[in-house]
Parts: structure tokens; sequence; C-alpha cells
């Protein structure tokens, strides 16, 4: 039971560790395009994301992928943008159908964010045979932090657009474009050439 505890705290640990906010911006500009009304697709995107992310960190874990963890670096902020981007791009369109593509990026660039951890879980798995029920437990704790950070996200859109008459668009336009901001800025941070 405490290995549970461990490898579920770690989980949610990594993703609402706000020194390593990269997580949460991609959450963010995920969830954003979403309200409480589409309940069933916002789960759908934090369990495409985990699937997404666990599918390369057991990979990674059981030696099969091996990638450059600088470029990985790179690729993390890369995708918070391209988000961030179609998230302005297609907010002033229709929303219908729109937030398809968030949980297309959600599994997709899940498989590069899950490689960002790889290292650090390798380390805590050392060479235990039995990788599995760890991986388990830390995407179950990934999964709950996500849903937090989704749940609150869907929060302050709905107090925007109901209490302070901010519109759909502007919502989606002004919050991918903060996030776009940092993504720029950690993405200059982390050049890998």
């Amino acid at each position: 039971m405490s290995d549970f505890v461990l490898y579920l705290k770690m989980g949610l640990t990594h993703v609402l560790d706000i020194t390593a906010y990269d997580h949460i911006l991609f959450l963010i500009v995920l969830a954003v395009v979403f309200n409480f009304k589409q309940w069933k697709k916002v789960l759908w995107l934090v369990t495409l994301f985990t699937i997404g992310h666990s599918i390369t960190l057991a990979l990674s874990a059981y030696g099969i992928l091996k990638i450059r963890v600088d470029l990985i670096e790179f690729l993390i902020p890369l995708t918070i943008f391209i988000t961030g981007m179609v998230n302005v791009f297609t907010a002033k369109k229709s929303s219908i159908g729109k937030e398809n593509i968030n949980l297309i990026f959600a599994v997709l660039f899940g498989l590069i964010h899950g490689l960002g951890f790889s290292n650090y879980f390798k380390m805590m798995v050392g060479k235990e045979e039995n990788k599995l029920f760890p991986l388990l437990e830390f995407a179950l704790g990934i999964e709950v932090a996500q849903i937090i950070i989704v749940l609150g996200i869907l929060f302050v859109g709905t107090l925007l657009q109901s209490f302070f008459r901010v519109t759909r668009r502007d919502w989606v336009i002004v919050t991918s474009s903060i996030v776009i901001g940092f993504a720029i800025q950690m993405m200059l941070d982390r050049v890998f050439w």
C-alpha cells in the first residue's frame, strides 16, 4: 500500500508542481475551449492525455524508447505553443468540432510529454522488473491531478463568461495567448541546437 501511495503522490506532484508548470500550461490550452456541459469530452481529454503520457513513459521505463532529453525539453513547449495557436485561430469559428482537435492533441502531444518525465521515473523504479504497477499508480496520480486542474480552468471560464460577461471567444483567445507567451519563452530557454 505504501508503494501505491508513493507512486500516486508522484503522479500528483508531477502535474501540480508549480516549478514544472509546462504540464499545467498544456492542460490550460487543452481545456480552455471546453465548458462544464461538455464534461464527457473533458473526461476524455484528461484520459487521452494520461494514455499518451503513460505509453511513452512505459516504453522509456522498459528501455524500448530512447530520445534525447534536450529535444524533448524543446518539444514540450512547442506542443503547448501549437495547441495555443490553434485555439487562437479557431476561436472565432463555431465551436462545434473544434474541441475534437484538442482531444487529438491530448493523446499525440501526451506522447511527447510522457518522455519529459521518463528519466526521473526510471530512476524512481530503478531496476525493478515489475514496472507496470508503479506506472499505473503514477498514471492514476496524473489523472487525478489533471482533473483538479481542468476543473479549475472550467470553473474560471464559467465564472468569467457567466458573471463578468466575457465572451467565449475572448476567454479562449486571451488565455491561449498568455500561455503562448510562456511557451515561446520556454522554447527560447530550451533551444537544443
